[in-house]
């Protein structure tokens, strides 16, 4: 859980733009990539990524700038970007203007529980880093060079002139 609006902001700045950064990578065919025929494809999980943040951000009270809960996965791979762009910085705006440090404490419905705001917020997080997560394993399936998040990825080390760790 966070402390204050600005731990969370600061935490959210970090995990939003890893997140950017990734789908920024992708390109139109690399949508439909799936482990399985029946699984969920890269475009899908993208685009889940992009409606969690207006349908979870809704439910603590927050007004985010997303897509409807039910849009069509887009067939590019840059509008799927941009959404996300514009929904994650609303986020910031919105808890910036509308949210005091104690309004973390408060509870909110999630999901037919009672959720701190906080705790909502951390779950939002945990959720985008487990799919952006998914999501690499699809790139790598695909092609795409997967920029790194928390460190160079196994690609970018051959870039620094290092062998990729084992």
């Amino acid at each position: 859980m966070y402390p204050t609006i600005n731990d969370f902001i600061t935490d959210w700045k970090f995990e939003s733009e890893a997140t950017l950064k990734l789908l920024k990578a992708l390109n139109d065919e690399s949508l439909s990539q799936k482990v399985t025929p029946e699984g969920r494809s890269l475009g899908y999980l993208a685009w889940h990524i992009v409606l969690t943040l207006g349908e979870m951000g809704g439910r603590t009270g927050m007004k985010v700038n997303a897509p409807a809960e039910k849009a069509k996965t887009p067939s590019h791979a840059a509008e799927i970007a941009s959404a996300y762009e514009k929904a994650a910085k609303s986020i910031t705006e919105d808890l910036k203007k509308g949210f005091a440090d104690a309004s973390l404490k408060e509870e909110v419905d999630m999901y037919g529980e009672k959720w701190t705001r906080g705790q909502a917020l951390s779950a939002l997080v945990k959720h985008e880093i487990h799919h952006r997560a998914q999501m690499t394993v699809l790139m790598r399936q695909a092609g795409i060079l997967v920029p790194g998040v928390y460190g160079p990825s196994k690609e970018e080390w051959a870039k620094l002139g290092m062998p990729p760790m084992e």
